[in-house]
C-alpha cells in the first residue's frame, strides 16, 4: 500500500524537479521571446499579384510646377496671351463667391517636341526633354485641396487632415523590402512644412513602416546622414551593449506577448543595429567614378545639391530599399516652385533639378534598373493658365496638371489624357490622385482595395473608398 506521506528527501527531490522545471520553462520562454524577435517585419512578403516593378522612386517637386509652362502645350494660351477672359478661379470663388475675369498668360518657355514619340515638352527641362522615349507624361491629373498644405498631405497619404499613413509606409507594409538592414522607406531631404513628418509617417500602421528621414530640407545634402548611424563604442563594445539590449528585450515580450508599442520600438532597436554596418557604405560616394558624378551634375554649382539627392536615390534603390522620395524643397512658407508673382524663377529651380533627374533616367537606364523601378517626377498640384491677380506668377490649380512617370512597366514615349484648351481643368481620361495610387500600387503587385489595414474597428486603406487602375498607363 504507497503512503500519503513523503519523507523529508523525497520531498527535497520533489521540490528540487519543480525548481527545475521552473527554470527550464523560464528559459524556454525566453527563448520562445527570442524568437519572436527574430522575423522581421520588413522581410519581403509576396504581392496580390505579378508585379511590373520592385520599388519606387518618388521625386516631389513641392510647391507645383506648372504643367502650361513644361509638359502641356496649349496653343490657345500664345494666342489669347493678355485677354481678359472668364475662368472659374477656384481660390477667388473660395473667398468671394465669385470670379473675376482673368488675363490670359503665355508660356515663358518656348515648346517643341522631342524623341521620336513627338513629345511635346517646353526648354524649361531640355534635359529631361531628351528622355522623351522613356517618359509616360500623364497630362490629366486632378487632386484634392487648393492650398498647399491639404494638397501635399493628399498627395502622400490620399487625406487632406486625417493622420493616415504615407504612401511609402503602405508600400512597405504591402511588400516589405529587399534588404532587412537598411529601412524600407527612406525620404531624402523632407520639408518641415506642409505636413512635415506626416507626408513620411506610419499613423496607426506599426512604426518600422515609417521613412527614414535623411537630411532635411534646407540643409545641404553633401550633410545628409542618418543621425547616429555610427556607434561611440567600438564594434566588440557595441556588440556587448546590443546582445544585453536583445536579452532585456526578450524577457520584455515573454512577460508581455503581442504588446505592439513595445515590438514596434524592438524592431526599431534591431533594424538600427543592422543599418551600422549596410548604411555607411550605401551614403559614401567615393566608389562612384567622375563620369556618374557628372552625370548627375554633382560638382557643378546648380545642380550639386539635387544631384546628391538623386544619386543617393540610385544607390538606396540598389542596395535593396523599396520606396525612396527625393524632395526638392525648402523649409520656408513659400514652397520652391510656388512662383505667384515671379514665374520667371521658375527657371531657377529647373536648372537645380532638370540634369539630375535625367542623370537619374539614364543611370537607372544603363544598370538595368530602370525596367523595374517606377520613376514618378510630380508635385501635390499645377499652375494657373492665367496670371494671378493679372500679375506675372500663376496661381494654384489642383484641377488639371501633369505627372511623368517611367520605367516600371508604364508606356514609354507616350502622353496620356487632356486638359482644356487652356491647360485648365482635365477634360479627357481624367486621373484623380486616388487612381494614381491605385495604379502606381498595381505596379507594384498590389491591389488596393486589399492593402488594408484594421484599426478603430474599421478597415483603411491608401485609397479610402476611391481609386481606379489605369490599366492603358501600363507597357
Amino acid at each position: 500500500m504507497n503512503s500519503p506521506f513523503h519523507t523529508r528527501r523525497s520531498a527535497l527531490q520533489t521540490l528540487g524537479c519543480g525548481f527545475g522545471y521552473l527554470a527550464l520553462a523560464g528559459l524556454a520562454a525566453q527563448e520562445k521571446a527570442r524568437a519572436a524577435l527574430a522575423p522581421n517585419p520588413l522581410a519581403p512578403k509576396p504581392p496580390h499579384f505579378k508585379p511590373r516593378a520592385k520599388r519606387i522612386i518618388f521625386l516631389f517637386m513641392q510647391g507645383g510646377v506648372s504643367h502650361v509652362d513644361s509638359w502641356d502645350y496649349k496653343p490657345r494660351l500664345i494666342e489669347d496671351d493678355g485677354k481678359m477672359l472668364d475662368f472659374e478661379d477656384l481660390r477667388s470663388i473660395a473667398k468671394t463667391g465669385k470670379s473675376p475675369q482673368m488675363r490670359v498668360m503665355k508660356p515663358l518657355w518656348n515648346f517643341s517636341q522631342h524623341g521620336q514619340s513627338g513629345l511635346w515638352a517646353s526648354d524649361l527641362f531640355p534635359e529631361m526633354a531628351k528622355h522623351a522615349d522613356d517618359l509616360c507624361v500623364v497630362r490629366s491629373m486632378h487632386t484634392e485641396g487648393i492650398a498647399h498644405g491639404p494638397a501635399t498631405l493628399f498627395l502622400h497619404s490620399g487625406t487632406t487632415n486625417f493622420v493616415r499613413p504615407s504612401m511609402g509606409s503602405w508600400v512597405t507594409y504591402g511588400l516589405g523590402t529587399e534588404n532587412a538592414n537598411l529601412p524600407g522607406f527612406i525620404s531624402i531631404s523632407p520639408s518641415l512644412g506642409n505636413g512635415g513628418p506626416r507626408n513620411y509617417g506610419n499613423a496607426f500602421l506599426p512604426a518600422i513602416y515609417q521613412g527614414t528621414p535623411i537630411g532635411r530640407a534646407g540643409v545641404p545634402a553633401k550633410e545628409a546622414t542618418i543621425r547616429n548611424l555610427q556607434p561611440a563604442r567600438t564594434p566588440a563594445e557595441a556588440k556587448r551593449q546590443f546582445d544585453l539590449l536583445r536579452d532585456l528585450n526578450a524577457e520584455q515580450i515573454a512577460q508581455k506577448p503581442g504588446e505592439s508599442e513595445l515590438e514596434a520600438v524592438i524592431n526599431s532597436y534591431e533594424l538600427a543595429w543592422r543599418m551600422q554596418g549596410s548604411a555607411p557604405e550605401v551614403l559614401d560616394f567615393n566608389n562612384e567614378s567622375p563620369e556618374t558624378l557628372a552625370l548627375y551634375g554633382i560638382g557643378e554649382d546648380k545642380t550639386d545639391n539635387f544631384g546628391r539627392q538623386c544619386l543617393l536615390a540610385r544607390r538606396m534603390c540598389e542596395a535593396g530599399v523599396r520606396f525612396v522620395q527625393v524632395n526638392y524643397g525648402d523649409n520656408t512658407n513659400n514652397p520652391a516652385w510656388d512662383q505667384h508673382s515671379n514665374l520667371k524663377k521658375h527657371g531657377d529651380h529647373a536648372k537645380a533639378v532638370d540634369k539630375p533627374v535625367a542623370g537619374l533616367l539614364e543611370d537607372l537606364k544603363q544598370r538595368g534598373l530602370l525596367e523595374d523601378t517606377i520613376v514618378w517626377w510630380g508635385a501635390e498640384f499645377g499652375r494657373t493658365p492665367y496670371a494671378e491677380k493679372n500679375g506675372t506668377g500663376r496661381d494654384h490649380n489642383p484641377a488639371g496638371f501633369s505627372v511623368l512617370l517611367a520605367g516600371g512597366g508604364f508606356k514609354p514615349g507616350v502622353t496620356y489624357g487632356e486638359t482644356d484648351e487652356f491647360g485648365h481643368h482635365a477634360i479627357v481620361d481624367k486621373v484623380h490622385m486616388h487612381d494614381l495610387h491605385a495604379t502606381v500600387l498595381a505596379a507594384l503587385g498590389l491591389d488596393h482595395e486589399k492593402l488594408t489595414y484594421r484599426y478603430a474597428g474599421r478597415d483603411f486603406r491608401l485609397t479610402d473608398v476611391y481609386g481606379h487602375v489605369v490599366q492603358d498607363l501600363f507597357a
